[in-house]
């Protein structure tokens, strides 16, 4: 399915100037912020990163073998040139906003409503009690849903084609997040940014 694209998120990407940032709290130490609209031009740097960017596989033991992930992915090092000037502009806004310095960009890529992530943790934050995790989606509208671990009521959002996501506090020890599958979707790009205390 192509993506459909709209005025608000096409043309150069840039950052907006004067975004509006609300707070999500979760329990009494975990919480999202939510800034729509926070990267203008989205649907373009989707473009680009859909057609340029080496994507890959990866594979992983789960259910007693071997599977293919249900998405695509590149994560960048600090050392490796990015594909688009647009992604170290975003880690140095981050960085002004939250005041703390953020690592290299990981790129996820659902191609469409089969491609997902089931609910987790991220595997080197999940035993920190201070952390954020900044997640800008690029194209189609995804269900991101949050769990807390051991059950209970949970919250699912619905970020649109440049909108920001950042999970702080100890959201990743006690909650877990996922994108689930769809009956249908166009395809989306997760970029995403990580710091720990």
């Amino acid at each position: 399915m192509p993506l459909q694209c709209s005025l608000l998120t096409s043309g150069d990407p840039a950052v907006s100037i004067n975004p509006t940032f609300s707070r999500i709290r979760l329990d009494g130490t975990s919480w999202v912020d939510v800034a729509p609209g926070w990267l203008r031009g989205a649907d373009d740097l989707y473009g680009t990163l859909a057609s340029e960017v080496p994507w890959r596989q990866g594979r992983r033991w789960m259910y007693e073998r071997m599977v293919d992930d249900p998405r695509l992915s590149r994560w960048y090092k600090a050392t490796e040139p990015l594909p688009h000037p647009i992604l170290a502009t975003i880690c140095s806004s981050l960085c002004a906003h939250y005041q703390v310095p953020f690592g290299s960009v990981g790129l996820n890529f659902y191609r469409d409503g089969d491609d997902s992530v089931a609910f987790h943790r991220d595997r080197e934050l999940r035993r920190l009690g201070n952390t954020l995790i900044a997640i800008v989606t690029l194209g189609a509208r995804r269900p991101f849903r949050l769990r807390p671990r051991g059950g209970g009521a949970g919250r699912t959002l619905l970020p649109a084609s440049g909108d920001l996501l950042v999970m702080g506090g100890r959201c990743q020890a006690d909650w877990e997040h996922a994108v689930p599958k769809v009956a249908s979707c166009g395809p989306r790009i997760s970029a995403s940014w990580r710091w720990a205390a």
